[in-house]
């Protein structure tokens, strides 16, 4: 009986142990495999760096219209260095280690990089380089678009003394004009960004945007708390005249006057485009300031405006506008007709938080400054010319040829063209 109970007993004891045996042998596979998915798991900062979608292919209008606005790049100031936010350990002394005390390394705060915060005028120089005046920071930025990790600055109690900056232009020696609507004049620095001049505080109540005519030699300034734009020589520096009536009540709506006038842009023939922005309407003049044209209205609508701001033209003769309060860029034809729009409020390639700058260059680029948070975007307009040449090509292939395939970005729109406007076709 006694051995029969101690057979009893031994048998369920290597039936149990056989059995947590095979158990283990089942379980430890489990924890290797879920040992190995979490090894194989994407570290949340990885995911930056996995594309989702290739922005080169945004562009305005979308397929299978034939583009006229891409999405090149966009610049937010210095390359940051993720180790300089790194508080390393120090090494301890034997009071630091009785105390039971770490100590640690604080961040070199006068190493950390430089980025937009609210980003006011843009200007491009002869050598394709990009230049954003920031307000918060107090310095204008320079960004070389063939070499992103270097980044120049003008900085604020350096090479020059800011109080706050708005506008920029450059002449076609590569001469930097900037606007102070604070200390209520006009910087100018020569292509080695040294400050040799400065001008306007006897004229000048709130400076704007500025641009300058290359042929006539005419400089002009957007004063937005005087309700004109101001006129110079440009070589010289010296005030010539104005264009609008001077006022400080920012009332006055009827044709060739200003309220808050802040955006203005010279085309190929010297005529002068001003963004009229209290009465959310662009106003043109010819170069002798007198009164040609204007357009636009309050609204929401895309060819109306809300806050128009910065202006520009480009190499066609469309007209560039940057409309604020719809977080938008706008081309117009010069009889005010929308040919195309784009953008929205966002913080992705082609959207804009507060749009101010705008400027084109020899190149085609279009450059978009924005104050919240400050950034800039640097698009390419495809001319009148390239676009008859695609037009041509795509119409001599065959019909059944699949179109290249492009990503539209939210917000791409185009008006409905007419004939005449060859920029929409």
């Amino acid at each position: 009986m006694l051995r029969r109970r101690r057979n009893w007993f031994a048998d369920r004891y290597w039936a149990t142990l056989a059995l947590l045996l095979a158990l283990g042998l089942v379980v430890a596979p489990c924890a290797a495999q879920k040992k190995a998915a979490r090894a194989d798991t994407t570290k949340p900062g990885d995911q930056r760096i996995t594309a989702y979608f290739d922005v080169s292919k945004i562009v305005w209008p979308g397929p299978p219209e034939i583009a006229r606005i891409k999405f090149l790049d966009l610049f937010t100031g210095e390359k940051i260095d993720p180790s300089l936010f790194e508080r390393k350990k120090k090494k301890q002394t034997w009071m630091d280690r009785m105390a039971g005390q770490q100590q640690v390394e604080d961040m070199k705060m006068d190493k950390l990089p430089f980025q937009l915060i609210r980003t006011y005028g843009v200007a491009v120089d002869s050598k394709g380089k990009i230049y954003a005046g920031d307000q918060a920071v107090g310095a204008i930025f320079i960004f070389d678009p063939e070499n992103k990790d270097k980044v120049e600055l003008i900085g604020n109690g350096k090479q020059a003394n800011f109080g706050m900056i708005v506008g920029l232009a450059m002449d076609d020696t590569d001469r930097l004009f900037v606007s102070d609507a604070k200390l209520r004049r006009v910087l100018v620095f020569n292509p080695k960004h040294e400050q040799e001049a400065a001008f306007g505080t006897d004229v000048l109540v709130r400076p704007g945007g500025i641009a300058i005519d290359t042929e006539n030699r005419f400089l002009y300034v957007a004063d937005t708390g005087n309700d004109v734009v101001d006129v110079f020589d440009a070589d010289t520096l010296k005030f010539l005249r104005q264009i609008g009536k001077p006022s400080h009540k920012h009332e006055q709506t009827d044709p060739g006057t200003f309220s808050l006038p802040e955006g203005v842009a010279v085309d190929s023939d010297g005529n002068v485009y001003v963004t009229d922005t209290f009465n959310d309407r662009v106003e043109i003049f010819d170069a002798d300031g007198n009164f040609i044209s204007m357009f636009g209205k309050i609204g929401d609508a895309p060819r109306e405006f809300e806050r128009p701001r910065s202006i520009a033209i480009d190499a066609d003769g469309h007209v560039w506008v940057v409309d604020a309060g719809q977080n938008r860029v706008k081309v117009f034809s010069q009889s005010g007709r929308l040919l195309i729009y784009f953008g929205e409020q966002g913080y992705y390639p082609g959207q804009f938080m507060g749009p101010w700058g705008i400027t084109i260059d020899k190149f085609n680029r279009v450059i978009v400054s924005e104050t919240f948070p400050g950034r800039v975007q640097m698009f390419r307009y495809v001319t009148d010319e390239e676009f008859a040449a695609e037009k041509k090509k795509r119409e001599s292939e065959p019909a059944q040829t699949a179109a290249t395939p492009e990503q539209k970005a939210p917000g791409a729109q185009t008006a409905n063209p007419s004939a005449n406007d060859s920029a929409a076709k």
